[in-house]
């Protein structure tokens, strides 16, 4: 996943929600700057503040590996 990816499914999510970013900023205690910038993808956003926007969207990360090479050949 790509932070673009993220940033697409926090925007849908928020909007799903009929939250405006600042109201989001405020639910989660945090600047409009970092949802905007959460919103476009920015690689740097801080990840604890990422966590906490998804888990007060009711979104949370899941980590699905990839097949090992000897997998995918089966």
């Amino acid at each position: 996943m790509k932070t673009k990816d993220l940033a697409d499914i926090i925007r849908k999510k928020r909007k799903e929600q009929k939250l405006t970013q600042p109201q989001l900023a405020g639910l989660c205690n945090v600047g409009v700057r970092f949802i905007v910038d959460l919103e476009s993808g920015k690689e740097t956003c801080q990840i604890g503040k990422v966590l906490y926007v998804l888990d007060m969207l009711g979104l949370s990360l899941i980590h699905i590996s990839e097949p090992t090479r000897q997998e995918a050949i089966s």
